[in-house]
């Protein structure tokens, strides 16, 4: 019997698509020619999971801060793409808040013959398998669930940790030595710590001992400037999502907010100090598979509205965390200071010395 030729879709952010990647492993495993459908922000992401052999792009007008308009052309687009392909099964992977049922109506006018997906909505004839996702999985898990629901199972020897293609080395970018990286931004302000106390947290670390590299966009590089200061190697606006992926996985630890660059840093498997606003539920959507360590009031007023400006003056959520809360977090997940690994700090956040040891120390990165 031949392989299903399939296509999974995940619409959302790159964090999303990056949280689909061991779902899209188990459909790969057991297909022909697996295609990923994304929206533009999961671009970048989708072309690094292992197991694409193609990516589409639709932004969807029910998705995303800012939805595209709904349009016949925009639409028809989409339906010539999907139908030219010839797929005989679609996984429409969604998170737990969201329906399936815009993007499996679409499916079906494409021609996509079986279409599965989890749907708490009465389908009707939109899906072939209505799956209900299990009570407080992780998003990964839970789609996991629906590609075995599906006929998908992980070939053997993969153990469902996020995996992306390997990533280039980023040493000429970072410098040489052992360094925490601090990335303060995030799509959803409520989600990420002001820009003021970012700064205190990088001038704590630098002050620790630690060499501190501030990541970020190329729309953040007045922030990673702000929080990088005089403390740290400011590269806002000097990487793609790959070349990120490199920086991330050379750093002892991540201190990063519930962002795509916390999914991105446990893809490569550095450890997280996982800055968690409770506006989503942890349970959900906090860092997989990797040592992390959860910092941020999950009691606070803000918990579950899934707010993405924070409704409490202060933003105490986040903004409340203190320094020796984070020293400790980095500290614990294996976050030596560049003392401690014998290579002395030089001004400007520029170290002295080369340390492999601390690299195979830590396991080094998997890709």
């Amino acid at each position: 019997m031949t392989a299903p030729r399939t296509l999974v879709v995940r619409l959302d952010s790159a964090g999303d698509v990056l949280l689909a990647g061991p779902a899209v492993r188990a459909v790969a495993a057991g297909s022909s020619h697996t295609a990923l459908l994304c929206g533009p922000l999961g671009v970048q992401a989708a072309g690094l999971l292992p197991g694409v052999d193609e990516v589409l792009v639709y932004d969807a007008p029910w998705v995303g801060i800012e939805p595209a308009p709904v349009t016949n052309e925009a639409t028809r687009k989409l339906l010539e793409a999907v139908s030219a392909r010839h797929f005989d099964r679609a996984l429409v992977l969604v998170s737990y808040h969201q329906s399936p049922l815009p993007a499996a109506l679409l499916l079906k006018l494409a021609g996509v013959g079986w279409t599965a997906a989890d749907s708490e909505d009465y389908p009707g004839a939109l899906l072939d398998l209505r799956h209900h996702r299990l009570p407080h999985r992780h998003e990964a898990e839970a789609a996991l669930d629906l590609a075995l629901a599906a006929g998908f199972a992980l070939p053997p020897g993969d153990d469902g940790t996020l995996r992306i293609s390997p990533p280039p080395d980023t040493a000429h970018l970072t410098g040489p030595g052992p360094y925490v990286v601090l990335h303060p931004g995030a799509a959803v302000p409520a989600r990420a710590w002001s820009a003021a106390r970012a700064a205190r947290a990088a001038a704590a670390l630098a002050a620790e001992g630690h060499r501190v590299v501030v990541t970020g966009g190329r729309a953040e590089k007045d922030l990673t400037a702000e929080v990088a200061g005089n403390h740290a190697l400011d590269l806002g606006g000097a990487t793609d999502l790959h070349q990120l992926a490199g920086v991330l996985a050379g750093a002892r630890v991540a201190v990063v907010g519930n962002t795509g660059p916390a999914h991105l840093a446990a893809a490569v498997g550095t450890p997280v100090a996982s800055l968690f606003a409770p506006v989503v539920p942890a349970e959900r959507w906090g860092p997989y598979g990797v040592p992390h360590v959860l910092l941020g009031d999950q009691a606070a007023p803000c918990a579950g509205t899934r707010a993405r400006r924070c409704p409490a003056p202060g933003h105490p959520c986040l903004d409340g965390i203190r320094d020796a809360e984070v020293l400790a977090a980095v500290a614990a997940l294996g976050g030596r200071t560049g003392l401690e690994a014998g290579c002395p700090a030089v001004p400007g956040g520029v170290p002295g010395g080369v340390s492999e040891m601390a690299e195979k120390e830590r396991g080094g990165a998997t890709a």
